[in-house]
């Protein structure tokens, strides 16, 4: 789960006035001029040397640590830290912090804390942001993957299968059964490792044939295990992927019912249908005021409008009620705005713009939520108030829809 890309820092020009030899800071990295700003391309471990570079030497006085808190679900943060510990270093880097503490109020929940040393710069500023903005992001798409049931081990060594399960999160309790977080695929992997034809199989494995007969001698469709269910594949029942993956073709089949990705890579195949309510309405109308940096073009408002409801089956809570919500989002109203808005209005369609879930602003469990795909909800304000000027959102907003197969 790769979440980090090359990022184009916008900087503006007015960062050189005081300081003209700072601009020497940007020789070392690919970057483009612009009437009012440099935008500059760098990747994530660049980002905070470069910051460095073009914040001042002395530390502001008296300036309090800036900090951001979110409140998320216990369980999924529990998750996070122990299978992606190393994820969660590499987002904070070594100059801010993520600090994670329970919820006193609730024992479901926890706080997550964003915090910088005093003396913060304005591009450290940006940056505590951002990195809060991709935490959200990476936590959305941990925990709308994740399950969590509950399973009879057996005779087998916990730590074997971890081991052979690393992406799933085992947590014993007081009774025989043990607990089992994690992704469906896994999770279904170690089901049917767990079931008694495949223990059988196991324990009476092919190779048992005295050497040297033919049955002695698999094929190569035999040393292929399907990577659902680890038995081998028979030639009948295997179904290659574009991506050139394997699996067994019932395996695949239940896969694609939870989700119409590879299982392995994510690859899209079909397509895919989220968990939004039923119900709700999108609205989309103009106005000729324009939005900061897109002067030259009018605005494109969009409406949401979900009503509150009862959960269903595919939701966390089903029969519990939940929370609707309207938002507005806007876009410039230029020929690339207007391609965008088609691909939003075909996202809602598709159910994915919202689910339900535990809101990271308010810390309210059974909400509708915004989905990973993000939208301006301000005029003005730039980036970290989810707004405008912000010349590189579209082409975000764009590649985000890409993954969900909407381009």
């Amino acid at each position: 789960m790769e979440f980090f890309r090359d990022i184009i820092l916008t900087v503006d020009k007015r960062v050189f006035r005081e300081h003209p030899a700072k601009r020497r800071s940007l020789i070392p990295y690919h970057f483009e001029e612009k009437h009012s700003c440099y935008k500059v391309r760098v990747t994530y471990e660049e980002l905070e040397e470069l910051e460095k570079a073009l914040s001042d030497s002395r530390p502001t006085q008296g300036q309090s640590p800036q900090q951001y808190t979110v409140k998320v679900s216990a369980q999924v943060m529990d998750y996070i830290q122990q299978i992606w510990k190393e994820k969660l270093q590499k987002l904070q880097g070594i100059s801010l912090k993520i600090e994670i503490y329970p919820d006193a109020t609730h024992t479901s929940s926890a706080l997550v804390m964003f915090r910088a040393q005093p003396g913060l710069s304005r591009p450290q500023c940006v940056r505590l942001d951002f990195v809060r903005q991709q935490f959200l992001t990476f936590y959305q798409r941990t925990a709308s993957d994740l399950e969590v049931t509950s399973l009879r081990l057996g005779p087998h060594n916990l730590e074997d299968l971890k081991r052979k399960f690393p992406r799933l999160l085992f947590k014993p309790t007081s009774s025989k059964d043990t607990t089992v977080v994690g992704p469906f695929p896994y999770l279904n992997q170690l089901k049917r490792f767990l079931s008694p034809k495949s223990q059988s199989f196991r324990k009476h494995p092919e190779t048992s044939v005295p050497a040297g007969s033919a049955a002695s001698k698999p094929s190569p469709s035999q040393d292929e295990s399907c990577p659902i269910c680890m038995e081998t594949i028979k030639d009948e029942d295997k179904q290659t992927l574009r991506c050139k993956h394997s699996f067994c073709k019932d395996c695949l089949k239940t896969a694609f019912v939870y989700k119409p990705i590879c299982p392995i890579c994510g690859q899209l195949y079909g397509v895919l249908r989220g968990t939004q309510p039923e119900g709700g309405t999108m609205t989309v109308f103009t106005s000729s005021s324009p939005l900061p940096g897109c002067e030259r073009h009018g605005t494109i408002v969009i409406q949401y409008h979900i009503p509150s409801g009862t959960q269903k089956e595919e939701h966390p809570n089903p029969g519990q009620p939940f929370v609707g919500v309207s938002r507005t989002a806007y876009l410039p109203d230029s020929s690339e705005g207007r391609k965008i808005v088609k691909l939003l209005r075909r996202a809602f369609d598709q159910r994915l713009t919202f689910t339900i879930g535990q809101s990271s602003t308010s810390g309210r469990n059974n909400t509708v939520t915004w989905n990973d795909i993000h939208h301006k909800t301000s005029t003005g304000g730039g980036p970290t108030l989810y707004g405008y000027p912000d010349p590189d959102y579209l082409s975000r907003v764009r590649e985000e829809l890409k993954v969900k197969g909407i381009e």
